[in-house]
């Protein structure tokens, strides 16, 4: 009986010392996405980009956030809506308010730099996400830096998919 109470108050200690917010993808779609991402930049001779729990933390709440409060009006799909965590805020097409975005993972993982979200909606099952963002100039540009991005060197990246929607966050400080 004095075993068996050890070997409980062990147990309990030891999944209480155990790390709570570690993130990881959660599904194998997602995996499957953040290697095509970074396979496909290992194409054009660039370094791949590690994976980021805070990044992917804000990502997942972002998912979440789209996938039951969809955007509306002139609030594109870089908008939150202010009912989960994070507080709302309306992203338009003419970017006048880009902090919405970048300030998102200081707010809500801790990731002390800002951080710049690619986002897409799709009702297909079997969409190809990558094959999507390659087809938007804005998009493809972030995802291998081109463009004003071409000076930026991602050194972190955090996605989430939450049909319809899926969301890659990238960061220039590794979140180690």
């Amino acid at each position: 009986m004095k075993s068996l109470f050890a070997i409980s108050v062990v147990l309990i200690f030891v999944s209480f010392s155990q790390p709570k917010n570690e993130i990881e993808t959660s599904s194998k779609e997602e995996k499957n996405l953040e290697m095509e991402i970074n396979n496909y930049r290992e194409t054009l001779g660039l370094p791949r980009i590690l994976f980021s729990s805070k990044l992917t933390k804000v990502a997942q709440l972002h998912a979440l956030d789209l996938q039951k409060y969809p955007p509306k009006g002139k609030c594109n799909m870089h908008s939150w809506s202010g009912k989960g965590e994070g507080g709302g805020c309306c992203y338009t097409p003419d970017h006048k308010n880009p902090k919405c975005m970048w300030d998102k993972p200081k707010q809500l993982a801790g990731y002390e730099e800002k951080g710049y979200e690619i986002a897409a909606m799709n009702t297909d099952p079997s969409v190809n996400w990558l094959a999507q963002w390659k087809k938007s100039k804005g998009h493809h540009e972030v995802i291998i830096n081109k463009g004003i991005w071409k000076t930026v060197e991602w050194k972190a990246m955090g996605l989430a998919i939450r049909p319809p929607y899926a969301v890659v966050w990238f960061g220039t400080l590794e979140d180690l």
